[in-house]
Order: structure tokens, then C-alpha cells, then sequence
């Protein structure tokens, strides 16, 4: 698997790019977005380790470039920008996760496995799913409200999927970052209400339909 870590800090960059290697990935550094837009167009990678303050080229910029020429591709965001507005923002351009510094290479390698098997893994069950009129497709990952298709991030479909499949079922944030990303944490579980509230925004009035259950998580009831 080809990593692409953008990093302007040189030192935070080769340790990435050991630890990275050490674990069996591929790993090409990049030191601003506008050289990694070189090695994007030699190839996409399989994933993309993107830190946010950069030289020239914003790290938001980058992705909105890359958003538009490839809406699969894994891109984990690593920032010093913790703040929750940091967060989102990231989210609402077409980041995967997004993962403050400083982190654990054990944290990192978790979320990069989770994202990449997210991203090679075939839907768990075909056919179209109908609930109300909200309709996806697992296998073309296509959603539609009413019949007006709806453009999502991966893991917008997939909580979408999950949620249609399972309706009037109750998720834990933690339930849903297993499920989801592949992992469990409290301390990151912001990352799932970050993706939900994106989620309800898209659906637009089916938005109500994921309910918030106060301290608990959330569930998909059509139509209530």
C-alpha cells in the first residue's frame, strides 16, 4: 500500500515516513502540497496523510483539488488545529478523519489501517436499499433522496448505508466507530457526530430522520 504523507516539519515527516515503512507500507514524503499535487497526478496513492498549515499551498486547498479528481482515495488529516470549527471544516472538504497532534504511531496505524480497508473492502451485502424515499446502492455507493442523487464521502455513504439498514436500531458513538472506521475511542468519538451532522445537512429534510439520543448515540427512523 503507497502512503503519501504532506508534513512541512522535516523531522515529524521522516519519523512518519520510518514508522510508516517499518509497518510494510510504501511511504513517499511530501514538503507542501504543491509537490505532492506532482506525485497525486504520477498516481494516486492508496492513502493520504495530509497536515493542514503548509507552505504555499493550504492543506484545505489541496484536498478541494484532490476532492474533485478522486472522491475515494483515504485522506486522514494530522493538525495541530484541534479545535472542534478545525474539525469539521476538514470533514466538509472530504477528509476521512482528521487526527490532532500529537498522536501515538500506534493511534495512527490503527486509523490508517481502518481507512484503508474502508476504502479495499466490497460492500457486506448488494442490492438496493429503500427506506422511505432514501434510496443506496452498496454497489455503485450511489444515494439518492427522492430520487435526486446526493454526493456523500465514503464514510458519509457508509453511515448512511448502516444506519438505512438498520432502522429504529440504536448506535453508540463507539459502536459506530468500530463499525465504521475500526476502532473504538471516546476521545475521538466528536469525529462521528462531526460526520453525522454533515450526513443530516446533505439529506436536507431526511436529515431529522437520524435521531440523537442524548449521551448515547443515534439511530435512523424513517419517516418519524
Amino acid at each position: 500500500m503507497q502512503i503519501l504523507v504532506i508534513e512541512d516539519e522535516r523531522e515529524l515527516r521522516e519519523l512518519l515516513e520510518y514508522g510508516l515503512t517499518s509497518l510494510n507500507f510504501k511511504v513517499t514524503g511530501a514538503g507542501n502540497a504543491n509537490d505532492a499535487l506532482i506525485l497525486v497526478e504520477e498516481g494516486i496513492p492508496d492513502l493520504i496523510l495530509l497536515d493542514l498549515m503548509l507552505p504555499g499551498l493550504q492543506g484545505l486547498q489541496f484536498l478541494d483539488i484532490v476532492r474533485r479528481k478522486n472522491q475515494t482515495v483515504p485522506v486522514i488529516i494530522i493538525s495541530a488545529r484541534t479545535g472542534e470549527e478545525d474539525i469539521i471544516k476538514g470533514l466538509e472538504h472530504g477528509a476521512d478523519d482528521y487526527l490532532p497532534k500529537p498522536f501515538s504511531m500506534r493511534l495512527l496505524e490503527a486509523k490508517i489501517k481502518a481507512a484503508l480497508r474502508r476504502a479495499g473492502g466490497s460492500p457486506a451485502h448488494s442490492g438496493t436499499i429503500v427506506s422511505g424515499d432514501v434510496t443506496v446502492d452498496p454497489e455503485s455507493r450511489r444515494a439518492a433522496v427522492a430520487g435526486e442523487a446526493i454526493q456523500l464521502t465514503q464514510k458519509e455513504f457508509d453511515l448512511l448505508s448502516l444506519f438505512v439498514r438498520k432502522p429504529e436500531k440504536v448506535f453508540t458513538r463507539n459502536q459506530l466507530l468500530n463499525t465504521i472506521w475500526g476502532y473504538e475511542a471516546e476521545l475521538v468519538s466528536r469525529t462521528v457526530d462531526a460526520h453525522v451532522a454533515m450526513l443530516r445537512k446533505k439529506l436536507g429534510a431526511r436529515g431529522a430522520w437520524i435521531k440523537t439520543l442524548p449521551k448515547i448515540g443515534y439511530l435512523w427512523s424513517a419517516g418519524g
